[in-house]
């Protein structure tokens, strides 16, 4: 069983609105800190959002504003909602389970254990 399955990516105009979903066992769910990632077309991947475990959420500069991070512990589900879509928020995005309850100030790849294999979000002008 796939530890996270990302979900609710797609095509979108600039401006729009799009609600990414990742569904996780109850392993993996646990009481700690989840993320969102992005790699966009020939970039490394970057730190979008992160819950840690008490619901503080933090937001990348890029995103803050536009992205809300939430999360349901009754269907072990991470939500990322992001509004006013850019053509630049073209990316995979990934979702990203740490082993702590508090993220890292400045979360970075090595900082998260479980991975989902992506969903694309592609914003046109």
């Amino acid at each position: 069983q796939v530890p996270l399955v990302e979900s609710g990516g797609g095509s979108v105009q600039a401006g729009g609105s799009l609600t990414l979903s990742c569904t996780m066992t109850a392993d993996t769910y646990g009481a700690g800190c989840m993320g969102w990632f992005r790699q966009g077309p020939g970039m490394e991947r970057e730190w979008v959002a992160s819950i840690d475990g008490d619901g503080t959420a933090t937001y990348a500069d890029s995103v803050k504003g536009r992205g809300a991070i939430s999360k349901d512990n009754a269907k072990n589900t991470l939500y990322l909602q992001m509004n006013s879509l850019y053509p630049t928020d073209t990316a995979m995005y990934y979702c990203a389970k740490a082993g702590g309850y508090y993220c890292p100030l400045n979360p970075e790849i090595l900082d998260f254990r479980w991975w989902g294999q992506g969903t694309q979000v592609t914003v046109s002008s």
